[in-house]
């Protein structure tokens, strides 16, 4: 009876810092403190941001009638217009957003102004993708996310493609869809910015799935690099769960098997992998 942890489950360093961020802001507050949208895709730590007092805001209308104060921008970055808005209506903004995203801001940025078509591959729905856009200089942008997008979108010939993608996209999936555009034959630069601890996070998983009898998957269920991992383990191994904690697992359902794997998104605390970890052991 065997129990594999993914070496590269929990916390990646973008979300660590954002969070640590937070305390470090919790700790030496003089005022209000707001993170506009959670400032990380797991509902235990946004949880526990709010019992010491940080107050989570959705819309930027909501600061209208907020004490000002100290907002926080959250890991998966905003768009140029979003920082303008909090700056112009007087709160101090903290810059949380991922070091990785924060360099495809300036990618996208500096390709658009020199009159590129910007691709960004990824959900469109979700806040790192729509951040992105957000700095894309006028409106020659698209966003691809299936099979079907790639396969139907068209620029003008004379137009240069340059390509970003979602840092947490499945990067099997991305090499996809970068072929078929790549076959339209248009003027194509790729810049690869699916972060590294995304794809090694990946390709553990995938290892692990292979291998074992079933496969548990911790994180969030808003969190976009969890679901992948999910989409990748559930191909691998056919008893694949996708948990956000303990609570949310049936351990009874390992009884008859030799063979655990475990993988945690990278907004998943290491209270909540260690957890989860101990129960299958005891189950074990």
């Amino acid at each position: 009876m065997n129990v594999i942890l993914a070496k590269s489950a929990g916390f990646c360093f973008g979300v660590k810092r954002a969070v640590n961020m937070v305390y470090e802001e919790i700790e030496k507050a003089n005022g209000p403190i707001y993170t506009y949208g959670p400032i990380i895709h797991n509902d235990e730590v946004v949880k526990d941001f709010e019992s010491k007092g940080v107050t989570v805001i959705k819309d930027l209308a909501e600061l209208d009638n907020m004490e000002k104060g100290e907002i926080i921008v959250r890991s998966h970055g905003i768009s140029r217009k979003e920082y303008e808005i909090m700056e112009e209506k007087g709160f101090t903004v903290i810059d949380a957003t991922c070091p990785f995203v924060r360099k495809i801001h300036k990618l996208v940025d500096e390709h658009s102004k020199l009159n590129e078509h910007i691709v960004i591959i990824g959900n469109p729905n979700h806040p790192e993708v729509c951040g992105i856009k957000g700095w894309v200089n006028g409106n020659d942008v698209t966003i691809i996310e299936s099979k079907e997008e790639a396969e139907q979108f068209t620029v003008n010939s004379d137009k240069k493609v340059c390509i970003v993608s979602q840092t947490t996209f499945n990067y099997n999936k991305f090499q996809e869809l970068v072929e078929i555009i790549g076959k339209k034959e248009y003027n194509i630069i790729v810049l690869n910015t699916i972060c590294n601890a995304t794809e090694e996070r990946q390709t553990e998983a995938r290892k692990i799935a292979k291998e074992v009898e079933a496969m548990i998957v911790i994180g969030d269920k808003n969190s976009s690099n969890t679901q992948k991992l999910f989409e990748i383990c559930n191909t691998e191994c056919e008893k694949t769960y996708y948990i956000q904690t303990s609570k949310d697992m049936d351990f009874g359902l390992l009884k008859s098997i030799n063979n655990v794997g475990i993988t945690a998104g990278a907004s998943t605390p290491n209270n909540i992998i260690e957890e989860v970890s101990k129960n299958v052991r005891n189950e074990l």
